[in-house]
C-alpha cells in the first residue's frame, strides 16, 4: 500500500477514530488504527468491541492495500509531522509502514490488518433518517440527566424508542428524568425499543457539526445501532436489560405552577449554586412566595458562608420552600432554549417538573432533597 494525503485531513480523521481505540485493549490489536486504501479514498477505522468508528478522506492512491497501526504512535507522529502533505508506504517484507513528510521520516512497525475486526455494517430490523440539528437536539437535551455509575450500566445510557413516526429519548439516573420526542417525517415502518450508551451519543453529538443541515441514516438492531452522514459511520452495542417504566414518575398535576424568565432564573441558580458546590451534598434551598410573586434562591455551608438570590416570578397556588441538588437544577436549564419556563411542583418532598413553555415535545422531573431545616 502507498498513498499520499493532506496531513490535516490525515490528522482530523485519527483524531475522530481513535476515540474508539480501547484504552485497555483486551488484545494488541484492538489498540490499532486500521486504514484500508482503495479507488481514491482511505477509510480509518477504530475499534474495541463496544464502538466503532470509520472516518473517509480523498486520496492519492499509488497502491491499494491495507494496514494496522498503533494508533497511540501513529497519532503523535501525524501530529507533529512538519509538511502539509504525508506518505506512507507498506514494505510488506518487513512488515514497516514508512512516514515521511518535508523533511521527517519515521518507520512504524504494522500489525496483522487481515485479523483486525473491521467495523461492520448492517442491514438491522429497522431504518429512519433524521436531520443532524435534530438529533443533536435530542441528544443533548437528555444525556445529561444519565448516570455516570458504571456499576448501574442499564442507567448511562438513554432510552431511545421508535414507533413509526415517533422517536423518543429518555435519560435518568433515578434522581432526575428527561425526555424528548419528535415526530419524525417519515414513518420508520416498524417499532423497537434501545438503550443507547451515553457514551456514544455524545461522541456523536460533538461530531455532529455541519453548520447547514444533513441526513443522517440511523440503522438499528435489537444488538446494535449506527449512525452514518457525510463521510463518518458510528456503530455500538446497545446496553442490555429493561428501562423502567419512566412514565409512572411524571405526576400528572400541580397545586403550585412557577413562571419564571428562563436566563433570569438560571443566572441566579448558577451564581447560589457557587457555594452550594462546596457542600457535601451540593443543595439549593427554593422558597417560592406566592404573595410577594418571588423565588429566593440560597445555599448555605458553615465551612465556606452563604449566598440567597431573590428573582421575580409569577404564581399560581401556595407558597412552598423546596430543596434540590444544585446539579440538577443547573444542568436542565442550561439545556432550556424557550426565553421563559415554568416550575410546576406539589409537595417538599414529591417530584417536581420543569416545562419549557411552548415546547410540548421536552419533560424534565427532578425529585427534591430532604433538609435538616
Amino acid at each position: 500500500m502507498k498513498i499520499i494525503c493532506a496531513k490535516n485531513e490525515l490528522l482530523g480523521a485519527l483524531r475522530f477514530v481513535s476515540k474508539a481505540v480501547a484504552v485497555k485493549p483486551q488484545t494488541p490489536l484492538l489498540s490499532a488504527i486500521y486504514l484500508k486504501a482503495e479507488g481514491d479514498t482511505v477509510e480509518l477505522q477504530g475499534n474495541n468491541n463496544e464502538i466503532g468508528f470509520t472516518y473517509s478522506i480523498k486520496a492519492d492512491i499509488e497502491t491499494p492495500g491495507h494496514i494496522a497501526l498503533t494508533g497511540r504512535y501513529f497519532q503523535e507522529i501525524v501530529t507533529k509531522l512538519p509538511g502539509e502533505e504525508v506518505t506512507l508506504a507498506y514494505d510488506r517484507e518487513n512488515k514497516l509502514v514508512r512516514i515521511t513528510s518535508g523533511s521527517a521520516d519515521f518507520h512504524l512497525l504494522s500489525m496483522d490488518a487481515n485479523a483486525y475486526p473491521t467495523v461492520q455494517q448492517f442491514e438491522g430490523n429497522l431504518q429512519f433518517t433524521i436531520k443532524d440539528n435534530v438529533l443533536r437536539d435530542l441528544i443533548r437535551k437528555t444525556t445529561f440527566a444519565c448516570s455516570t455509575d458504571q456499576s448501574r450500566p442499564l442507567f448511562t445510557g438513554c432510552s431511545v424508542q421508535v414507533d413509526h413516526s415517533h422517536l423518543l429519548f429518555a435519560a435518568t439516573n433515578t434522581h432526575r428524568l428527561a425526555v424528548n420526542t419528535y415526530v419524525l417525517p417519515e414513518d420508520a415502518a416498524g417499532s423497537i425499543l434501545m438503550i443507547v450508551p451515553a457514551r456514544i451519543l455524545l461522541e456523536l453529538k460533538q461530531a455532529l457539526s455541519s453548520e447547514i443541515p444533513i441526513d443522517v441514516q440511523v440503522t438499528c438492531s435489537y444488538n446494535s445501532i449506527s449512525f452514518r452522514f457525510e463521510n463518518i459511520f458510528m456503530t455500538s452495542r446497545l446496553l442490555e436489560g429493561m428501562f423502567p417504566d419512566f412514565k409512572r414518575v411524571i405526576p400528572p398535576d400541580f397545586i403550585t405552577k412557577v413562571h419564571l424568565n428562563t436566563e433570569l432564573f438560571r443566572a441566579a441558580v448558577e451564581r447560589v449554586s457557587l457555594i452550594a458546590r462546596s457542600s457535601e451534598y451540593n443543595i439549593i434551598k427554593l422558597a417560592f412566595d406566592a404573595e410577594a410573586d418571588s423565588v429566593l434562591i440560597s445555599s448555605t455551608n458553615q465551612e465556606v458562608g452563604g449566598a440567597e438570590e431573590k428573582v421575580p416570578c409569577r404564581m399560581e397556588g401556595p407558597s412552598i420552600t423546596i430543596a434540590f441538588n444544585a446539579l440538577y437544577i443547573g444542568d436542565a436549564l442550561k439545556n432550556f432554549d424557550s426565553e421563559d419556563m415554568t416550575f410546576c411542583l406539589n409537595q417538599p418532598l414529591t417530584a417536581a417538573r420543569l416545562i419549557e413553555d411552548g415546547r410540548d415535545e421536552f419533560t424534565y422531573v427532578v425529585t427534591p432533597v430532604r433538609t435538616a431545616h
